[in-house]
């Protein structure tokens, strides 16, 4: 072995070496940490968004500093607006019928203070969910399974961590439904970041429907236009997929940068 390839072989990172334990593990540190935060509020009797609040917090700033050490942040798709090419900005139009489709579902009446607290609240969720689900894992998964098998599981493991809703109370249909919603809202959101290779449009949809949702109409439950919205992302994965045999956005900008390795 020469002195190249032994440096070479000693750079490779662990998420290089071991990427399905790596998945596995960053999965398993989220769950705990919600569930260890919703045992709390709930022996404390404490409002529903606090279990999200006591874990997220501290798990967007280990993301800051870690993405920071390492000088990943373009290599996690935080790149300018810009490098979106003027064609490219027609995939995000399911994006924009999502949130319209969204908005029919009405608002309820709120405070200032309300909308400050959720605008910080869904900020937060939306960095944290989308750096994870369609940052590290997506990114890690592409470099060894391939775009497929990347794009379905990290979708997968996004839409099982909402099974934690369950523990709120919610219906068993609902949270199937909620499930399924997940499913292709990860779906079509990592097959738009393998395309683009940027996550900040991500983020902001992410960002802006939650927060209509929070802001929305409550205890309405399902509702037909959540079948919609569902019909619009099933939609827009056919749509998408045949067009990532092409050489995606991500890929591109992943093979014309040396990666860090640490």
């Amino acid at each position: 072995m020469t002195a190249s390839t032994k440096s070479s072989h000693e750079r490779t990172s662990f998420s290089q070496k071991r990427p399905v334990i790596s998945v596995i593990l960053i999965e398993l540190l989220l769950l705990i940490a919600v569930f260890i935060a919703g045992a709390y509020a709930t022996l404390n009797e404490l409002s529903y968004t606090t279990p999200v609040l006591l874990s997220f917090i501290p798990i967007s700033i280990v993301l800051i500093i870690y993405i920071t050490i390492k000088r990943k942040w373009r290599h996690y798709g935080f790149r300018s607006l810009l490098t979106i090419t003027k064609r490219s900005w027609i995939y995000y139009l399911p994006q924009l019928a999502v949130l319209i489709v969204v908005a029919f579902n009405g608002f309820k009446a709120f405070t200032l203070q309300d909308l400050l607290f959720f605008l910080f609240f869904t900020l937060l969720v939306a960095f944290v969910e989308e750096t994870i689900y369609r940052g590290l894992i997506l990114q890690i998964l592409l470099r060894s399974k391939g775009i497929m098998a990347a794009v379905i599981t990290s979708s997968i493991l996004f839409s099982v961590t909402h099974v934690l809703n369950m523990l709120s109370g919610q219906s068993a249909a609902d949270t199937i439904m909620q499930l399924a919603y997940a499913l292709l809202t990860g779906a079509a959101l990592a097959l738009l970041m393998v395309k683009n290779g940027n996550i900040i449009p991500l983020i902001l949809f992410h960002f802006i429907h939650n927060l209509m949702q929070f802001l929305g109409n409550e205890g309405r439950g399902t509702s037909a236009w959540d079948y919609v919205v569902i019909l619009i992302l099933l939609a827009q994965c056919i749509w998408l997929i045949p067009d990532l045999r092409k050489k995606p956005s991500l890929l591109q900008h992943a093979s014309d940068q040396p990666e860090h390795t640490y």
